[in-house]
């Protein structure tokens, strides 16, 4: 469909891939609605894998470091498919009983087990992954190989806890074939040859992530190191056939990370490289090196929307995580907003409202498709279907009615504690909410209720006619689900033009308002800023 110019210009792009993902073969749609054992838990992950040209077989050794929060556990499990070969698992040096069974990998432990205790778990496995790996030709013909792990498709190719909640640092040992630049989360820490043709590269990270975004790449590609922000350093990966296109493209990342950290806090990682990639979405906002679709290049920086809604991620949905995946709109809802908070500060006020009101027709349309559903529905479990238009634009909506509703200062000092107090670790809604209201001095149940547990949208018919010294103006709400209270700015308009702003509150089914005016009103408009979300019917009474 069709999108204003530079609102999410490759949006149709990232839509065609969420519909593919819906209809995809069952790997790729693995519903994990619990939690994981509150008992382990994860602190770093170290994999060591070896890609080769011969074949899509990868050889790997994941040395995970656990830590036990009782001493009567006597297992761990780890989500690993079983159509990779388990070779050999050991813990803490010595080879350990286990089974791999329904993809998960059961392997047992020590029986002296202290409540404090942590341990090594090494597992030493091989196989060609059909999912989370993607290993595959590039739109020139080069074999390529990159990290694909949203929403819980690690598991494919790396034995893990496959939940955002259980965050862990992770370290990268990629052995690839001499031709192949490798990039991975964190820090470059290695780059050696090793004979006659190979390459050993290692990356690594001591922030914790969740699965979900941590990732390795492997591919040729041309590498322009575009500068530092306030000491990150921020590079673009692109094909080397796409460099020119590629550079002058992802070079909007310097800026839009500048404004971000300036907005939000300190960029939660250690570098930012945006990369082109083989990733079946539009983008995924692996920590610290993004990986972009191969469309995203195009030489025109039409991606902007997307890079501003990937980098935006970095702090909301990587490092200020949802703690359970049905809270998805803390990650999606924010970056899509964020996305809009951007356009408003490089082009404008008009930028922002143009966006939202697009954002707005996709919410409508979304909700009369999908009648009672609201943002947050536990009644999902194909993750997948966590990828719609209420997680993206209902959320980023909910976030501009919240700035209308407690104004500028309260929201952005709420936003910079959220991030703040949850950064590195995990929030519910309750959780971002609790710090909305310390920040606003106000209760906001009821808001977060309305716009976010409960289904669809206010259905608002406005019916105005003039009387003396005024306008009467008549509100219901037509919806017949749940009775909505928000503010309502309504602009009468004079015949010269002349517009005068008149402030509501509208919070039952049928509400009488006199705007004073004077002279006679030619025109209604409700809503002139572009802050609510809802359908407005408007007619006018000559009684």
């Amino acid at each position: 469909m069709p999108l204003p110019n530079r609102l999410f210009p490759v949006r149709p792009v990232i839509l065609a891939a969420i519909l593919l993902l819906l209809v995809a073969p069952a790997t790729a749609q693995l519903p994990d609605p619990d939690q994981p054992d509150p008992a382990v838990d994860v602190e770093h992950y170290a994999f060591d894998l070896t890609l080769s040209d011969a074949s899509d077989t990868i050889r790997g050794a994941a040395t995970i470091r656990v830590q036990f929060r009782t001493a009567d556990v006597r297992s761990i499990t780890l989500d690993f498919m079983d159509y990779m070969t388990v070779r050999d698992v050991l813990v803490d040096g010595r080879q350990a009983p286990f089974t791999h069974a329904d993809n998960d990998l059961q392997i047992s432990l020590p029986t002296e087990l202290n409540s404090d205790k942590t341990l090594n778990v090494r597992i030493i496995y091989d196989g060609i992954p059909q999912d989370g790996l993607i290993i595959s030709t590039n739109r020139h013909g080069d074999r390529t190989f990159f990290g694909d792990n949203w929403p819980n498709r690690a598991r494919h190719w790396l034995p893990t806890v496959d939940h955002p909640s259980d965050k862990a640092t992770v370290a990268w040992t990629i052995r690839a074939p001499v031709h192949y630049q490798v990039v991975g989360t964190g820090l470059l820490l290695e780059e050696t040859f090793l004979a006659p043709d190979m390459m050993l590269t290692r990356w690594a990270t001591n922030v914790p992530i969740p699965t979900k975004v941590m990732v390795m790449g492997a591919a040729r590609f041309a590498v322009s190191h575009e500068g530092d922000i306030y000491g990150v350093p921020v590079s673009s990966w692109v094909y080397p056939q796409d460099r020119d296109a590629g550079f002058y493209d992802y070079a909007l990342a310097t800026r839009i990370t500048r404004w971000m950290t300036d907005a939000v806090g300190e960029f939660p990682y250690e570098k930012l490289a945006n990369v082109q990639s083989k990733t079946r979405f539009g983008g995924m906002e692996n920590a610290s090196n993004i990986f972009y679709s191969e469309g995203s290049v195009t030489g025109e920086r039409r991606s902007e929307g997307l890079i501003a809604h990937e980098i935006a991620h970095q702090w909301f949905g990587n490092s200020a995580s949802e703690k359970d995946w049905h809270h998805i709109w803390l990650s999606e809802g924010f970056a899509t907003y964020f996305t809009q908070l951007w356009m408003e500060h490089a082009y404008g006020r008009d930028q922002l409202e143009t966006g939202m009101a697009g954002l707005r027709e996709r919410v409508l349309a979304f909700a009369d498709q999908n009648p009672g559903v609201p943002v947050v529905d536990e009644r999902i479990t194909n993750l997948m279907q966590l990828l719609s238009t209420n997680s993206y634009q209902k959320g980023g909506w909910t976030l501009h009615m919240l700035r209308r509703e407690v104004g500028d200062d309260a929201f952005w000092r709420g936003i910079r504690d959220y991030y703040r107090t949850y950064r590195d670790s995990n929030a519910l809604t309750r959780d971002f909410r609790a710090v909305m209201e310390r920040a606003s001095g106000r209760q906001l149940g009821a808001f977060f209720d309305q716009w976010i547990f409960q289904p669809a949208y206010p259905d608002l018919s406005l019916s105005w006619r003039s009387v003396d010294g005024g306008v009467e103006l008549t509100v219901r709400q037509e919806q017949d689900h749940h009775t909505y209270d928000f503010p309502l700015d309504v602009d009468t308009v004079a015949p010269d033009g002349q517009q005068t702003r008149h402030a509501l509150r509208v919070s039952a089914r049928e509400q009488t308002f006199r705007l004073d005016f004077d002279g006679t009103a030619t025109r209604l408009i409700p809503d002139p800023d572009t802050w609510l979300l809802a359908r407005f019917r408007i007619s006018q009474s000559t009684n």
